[in-house]
């Protein structure tokens, strides 16, 4: 679980040019709300806006309040308007009195949950995507000094290829190629991260005299084959996070979850067949859409394409006699950017979200 994320963290990560957009409550949007256990600032600032990422804009800081910057379980959020008309959003007088019996309960609870690196930490350390080029053109094992098939840590790895003494180096295990929902290419190969270790002897690739790197963390068996990777080579992240609307032209779908499973949910990280030639960018938020079933007119009335008859089916040119809408169903942020690949964490789903499913601007 995220643990004690602040307020003034999160209104850090938007850049000013997004504050600036024009706020656009929801529809039914409370005129106060009490924040519960569980509840994200996304959730939250879902239920008084259109775009959540533009929470900055709408929350104000009550001056009433000693430590404005935690919300915490229990506390009331009021909807107001400031003397231009715009909304914003403030943080009531709790309802039990001040003490210190009642202020050491608060602290014992954990402010309201917001993105944080400890739920990407795992994927930005440990998951790559690995294009054909780098496959071919990487340095990998070729052995070790203790002359078994698979190493941990302490022995000496072998590398075909030339390093640099004392850098730190990644292992990566090639792992299933991705494949393009549309085209079927392939457009990357999922790698896992498999030890680290430092580079004590240089090599020279040219005269076949192999490298050698010292495992100092093997997170699994490392295997002759191997790719080779420079620490942070293409890893390097921000600390935080900025949010923003991707922009329009990205149209693209979920071809892959981490967790290997068909269908996941909120704070699961998929990849997504965009990347950074389509124009993709770090903090992106996309919207999750899915069309609706199919429905074919028979003589009994209409029905689920899937429900319908052999003959019913083939009696029809498409997969339904109705042009189904696209639903939205989720969002997600896109965390990691590859030149045709994007990692994206899930912020919020209204149902578990699949395989295919069809990812937009918002």
């Amino acid at each position: 679980m995220l643990k004690r994320i602040t307020l003034t963290i999160f209104c850090m990560i938007l850049p000013l040019s997004v504050i600036a957009d024009e706020l656009q409550l929801a529809q039914n949007a409370p005129k106060s709300y009490v924040v519960k256990k569980g509840d994200t600032l996304w959730d939250i600032s879902a239920k008084f806006l259109q775009q959540p990422w533009l929470w900055p804009k709408l929350w104000r800081i009550n001056p009433e309040i000693e430590n404005p910057h935690l919300i915490y379980p229990g506390e009331a959020l009021n909807l107001v308007f400031d003397e231009q008309g715009r909304p914003m959003l403030v943080k009531g007088k709790p309802a039990l009195k001040w003490s210190p019996k009642v202020r050491s309960s608060l602290k014992d609870q954990n402010p309201i949950e917001t993105i944080s690196l400890n739920v990407l930490s795992p994927f930005i350390k440990y998951d790559t995507v690995l294009s054909e080029t780098e496959l071919v053109s990487s340095p990998y094992v070729l052995g070790s000094d203790d002359g078994y098939k698979s190493s941990v840590d302490g022995v000496k790895l072998y590398v075909n290829g030339d390093l640099s003494i004392g850098k730190a180096y990644a292992v990566y295990q090639k792992a299933e190629a991705i494949l393009s929902p549309t085209t079927e290419e392939i457009i990357g190969y999922h790698a896992r991260l498999v030890g680290t270790g430092k580079a004590i002897r240089q090599g020279d690739k040219a005269n076949k005299s192999p490298a050698t790197l010292y495992v100092e963390g093997a997170l699994r068996e490392i295997r002759s084959g191997d790719i080779v990777k420079p620490v942070n080579d293409g890893q390097m992240l921000p600390s935080f996070f900025t949010m923003q609307a991707a922009n329009e032209s990205i149209n693209g779908s979920i071809i892959k979850a981490s967790n290997g499973m068909r269908e996941f949910g909120k704070l699961e990280v998929v990849f997504i067949d965009q990347g950074a030639s389509q124009g993709l960018k770090q903090g992106d938020v996309l919207s999750v859409n899915r069309l609706s079933p199919g429905i074919v007119e028979t003589n009994e009335g209409p029905v689920y394409t899937k429900d319908a008859s052999r003959w019913n089916r083939m009696a029809n040119d498409s997969d339904s006699d109705y042009k189904m809408p696209e639903e939205s169903i989720g969002n997600m942020m896109v965390f990691k950017v590859f030149e045709q690949v994007s990692m994206a964490l899930i912020l919020n789903s209204e149902k578990p979200l699949r395989l295919q499913d069809s990812v937009m601007a918002p």
